[in-house]
């Protein structure tokens, strides 16, 4: 196995700079050549993250994907900063080291709000965490101040932690949980990316984060109305931001509690995308999916540069 090449950290933001996308492919097409010919070559992979085989809409939309998994528990004696919680992760690291996310639960919720996620993306090359949070009535700061001490535990102390690589991490949550990875984000820039999946906040304008972020509503929200959480979160968002909206179509808040297969699809998507950098993934965002039975609206800043 070839040894992967070295990432320099961007002197601003200190997340790994990666080359643009159009001189990965420039690069790819390089090495497969273009002669009359010439016998079929094999997938030149783009990034140096890819993990998997080439995405389909049936292996995004399934219920698992292609790699093994095993879980563990953290017991919340043993760590600090959270509640403990369970690791999802690929039971193979043949093909390198993978990104990791963790995902908080909603106001009062425990983390089997969220469990659903965690054997689901794991499948599909991640390394995940789903929490619990030191009180169920912890407000979205805090909470996202755990979702990041949930990854520092998983890449410093974690039994899984050399399966991680620590320059790619991601975070997710529901209600309060959606508006602690805002937070997350906000005031770590080194992630990779985010995910608020009906989020709730009292804190409207996001205009600092600089990390890519989807933000799922639901269009019959009662608790977090997009048209006072979820859209203000987006549009609030930098315009020079990998950014997306995604608007479930006649769901509701808890949407995101139990298996989903849109929340599913395009989480994945994202993290693919933005985590491992696998361009493979951007058919699936750009162009913008249409409204369907299931989402009622989509918008995003494609192309992703």
């Amino acid at each position: 196995m070839q040894p992967v090449p070295a990432i320099t950290p961007d002197p601003v933001t200190r997340r790994p700079r990666r080359p643009r996308r159009g001189l990965r492919w420039a690069l790819a097409l390089a090495v497969l050549g273009t002669g009359l010919g010439a016998a079929p070559a094999a997938h030149a992979a783009a990034s140096p993250y890819e993990r998997g085989p080439a995405p389909t809409v049936a292996s995004i939309e399934a219920s698992r994907g292609a790699f093994a998994i095993a879980q563990s528990t953290v017991a919340a004696s043993s760590v600090s900063g959270f509640r403990g919680g369970t690791i999802y992760y690929p039971t193979s690291t043949a093909e390198g080291t993978f990104g990791a996310v963790a995902i908080s639960p909603g106001y009062t919720a425990t983390q089997s709000s969220v469990a659903w996620l965690g054997p689901r993306l794991a499948s599909q090359g991640f390394v995940v965490i789903t929490i619990d949070t030191l009180s169920r009535y912890d407000q979205p700061a805090s909470r996202g101040t755990q979702l990041l001490a949930a990854l520092d535990y998983l890449t410093n102390t974690s039994g899984v932690r050399t399966r991680i690589d620590r320059n790619r991490l991601a975070v997710m949550g529901h209600s309060m949980g959606g508006g602690g990875s805002l937070s997350a984000a906000n005031s770590r820039p080194q992630l990779q990316a985010a995910i608020p999946l009906t989020g709730w906040h009292t804190v409207k304008n996001w205009s600092g984060v600089r990390v890519p972020t989807l933000v799922v509503g639901a269009e019959n929200d009662s608790v977090a109305p997009v048209s006072s959480h979820s859209e203000p979160f987006y549009t609030s968002l930098p315009s020079t931001l990998d950014k997306a909206y995604l608007e479930l179509n006649n769901a509701s808040h808890s949407a995101p509690t139990s298996t989903n297969v849109t929340v599913a699809k395009y989480s994945i998507s994202w993290l693919k995308r933005f985590v491992d950098d696998d361009t493979r993934y951007d058919q699936f965002l750009c162009p913008a999916p249409q409204a369907s039975s299931t989402i009622q609206e989509y918008r995003n800043t494609c192309p992703h540069s």
